[in-house]
């Protein structure tokens, strides 16, 4: 049975999936201003993600620059094809691999950024706690244990990752229609990842485990996969995801106090 906290408000009733999804995407700007409010602790959160951002940004150009190498690589059947239809595979297949590159890079580095800035995030997230009340007891536990810990869960959420990446990667070379699907549902697939990862703190303090936590979340999927998705799309900028990141922890912070008091609230009659 999953943790609930004492008491809740009265739970609203579902919006429908558009509402909802929008809904999602109101936590991400209730997230950002969070830079208004709080300008300073926003500003040391956006330190950790500046210097991982730096490091990915040097990734990103060496893809960039290697990419068609990468491409020719990668598709020897086409070889030997007409040349009109060569072109048409190679620059589908790149596409491909840059959306796919694309959800890596953006979960991967929401991932690292946590970990490397891991008090940072945990003083957003409690100063999220602390505005709406309520907040849960504070744990004290070695920085090395809190490392681990976000490391511990970050591979666990890397593996699905690399499932869903090898399966866009192989649907990209759908005709005419891949690489749409594997943008649309790379996005949808990448705010999914991104939103079990950034709503750990609250999850993690009440005595969620991970699985609990897919659950709670799952219970409002469009609100998250709206949310998720926001930050994702959001990520794809090198520089904004620097801005972006804290306002995305203080946005998730707000988005799991609403669903863990859902789950507690009694079931509308």
């Amino acid at each position: 049975m999953l943790p609930q906290p004492k008491s809740a408000p009265p739970v609203p009733a579902r919006r429908g999936l558009v509402p909802d999804l929008l809904a999602g995407v109101g936590y991400l700007g209730r997230g950002f201003g969070m830079w208004i409010t709080s300008p300073r602790l926003m500003l040391l959160g956006a330190i950790p993600a500046l210097l991982v951002g730096l490091v990915y940004l040097v990734g990103i150009v060496f893809l960039v620059a290697n990419l068609d190498t990468i491409v020719v690589w990668a598709t020897p059947f086409a070889s030997g094809w007409a040349e009109p239809l060569i072109l048409s595979t190679r620059v589908a297949a790149a596409l491909v691999f840059v959306i796919v590159a694309a959800l890596f890079a953006v979960y991967t580095f929401t991932a690292v950024t946590l970990v490397v800035g891991d008090p940072f995030y945990e003083r957003i997230w409690r100063a999220v706690e602390t505005k709406l009340g309520g907040a849960p007891a504070e744990v004290k536990q070695s920085v090395l244990r809190a490392v681990g810990r976000g490391i511990l869960d970050g591979l666990r959420l890397l593996i699905p990752a690399i499932g869903v990446g090898i399966l866009l990667l192989a649907s990209g070379f759908i005709p005419l229609v891949g690489p749409i699907a594997v943008a649309v549902f790379g996005a949808l697939l990448g705010g999914w990842l991104l939103v079990v990862e950034l709503t750990g703190f609250a999850f993690d303090a009440r005595g969620f485990s991970l699985r609990e936590r897919r659950r709670a979340l799952r219970s409002r999927r469009a609100v998250a996969i709206g949310f998720g998705a926001a930050s994702y799309l959001v990520f794809l900028v090198p520089f904004v995801a620097v801005v972006a990141m804290p306002s995305a922890v203080a946005g998730a912070a707000m988005l799991s106090r609403d669903t863990i008091d859902a789950l507690a609230a009694p079931p509308a009659r």
